[in-house]
């Protein structure tokens, strides 16, 4: 569906009221995120009708990179990309892969459009929609050389941890769609959330620590500053690069989320 199209997001507010809209109707899943209503401008509306079809993904068929791209080559997912300021850079300057963005809040998706029309790029796509349902039912298995995610909610609230993206279940359904050697590269300022991915990801079958020690990995040069990473700084923060990679054996089915 185009974003342009999409109904009128659910508020902040109504989710610390226990709204159930944060919940998939399909699963009974609790979403890691809700669609907030933030203001667009009028460039970013006529970049979501105008610019959609050139490079808009609708989020009802299996991804085929040939088909996406007219061509093959390495195929990186970036989910939650925010104002999509560095995942532009990121196609811009790396123009032999194929790049695809996931996100569900239409200002950001706009802004990333109107990016990719000023930078000319053709190796840049974007969905509008949830990450789990487009990993489940359209990211083919052992299809992803790099999955990025940079900055993600970290829920800081206890009783809101349940909602954090990064939870065994979504980790194991990641290292299947990643190919033999493909990296998982999570970067975030939250301290505790930082810890939590790589413990986790450390424990996880089928992944390989990148970094020496199995701890934290350097920032890697190709990963450019984004806005949040900014902000962090100013407020005294220690960003976390988590860098992993898949290993050939894999042990877990993909569980239900």
């Amino acid at each position: 569906m185009n974003p342009a199209n999409m109904i009128q997001p659910v508020s902040e507010s109504r989710l610390e009221s226990g709204d159930s809209h944060v919940i998939s109707p399909s699963s009974h899943r609790i979403r890691s995120f809700v669609r907030r209503a933030g203001r667009m401008t009028h460039a970013q509306r006529r970049a979501l009708t105008a610019l959609w079809q050139r490079f808009g993904v609708e989020a009802d068929a299996p991804v085929d990179s040939m088909a996406l791209f007219g061509r093959r080559a390495p195929l990186v997912l970036e989910i939650g990309f925010g104002d999509g300021e560095a995942l532009a850079t990121l196609a811009s300057v790396d123009p032999m892969a194929n790049y695809l963005g996931l996100e569900v809040h239409r200002p950001g998706i706009g802004h990333l459009l109107l990016r990719a029309e000023a930078l000319a790029l053709t190796n840049l796509r974007v969905m509008c929609a949830d990450a789990v349902e487009v990993l489940e039912r359209q990211i083919p298995d052992d299809c992803l050389d790099r999955v990025q995610i940079f900055f993600p909610d970290p829920w800081p609230k206890t009783r809101h941890h349940k909602r954090r993206l990064i939870q065994p279940s979504f980790v194991t359904l990641l290292v299947h769609k990643l190919k033999s050697s493909g990296q998982l590269h999570i970067a975030t300022d939250c301290e505790d959330y930082a810890r939590s991915i790589l413990n986790l990801l450390n424990a996880t079958p089928g992944l390989l620590n990148q970094a020496d020690g199995n701890g934290f990995a350097p920032r890697p040069a190709y990963r450019p500053a984004t806005r949040f990473e900014q902000r962090g700084w100013r407020l005294g923060h220690q960003v976390r690069d988590i860098l992993f990679a898949r290993c050939e054996r894999r042990e877990q089915a993909i569980p239900d989320l």
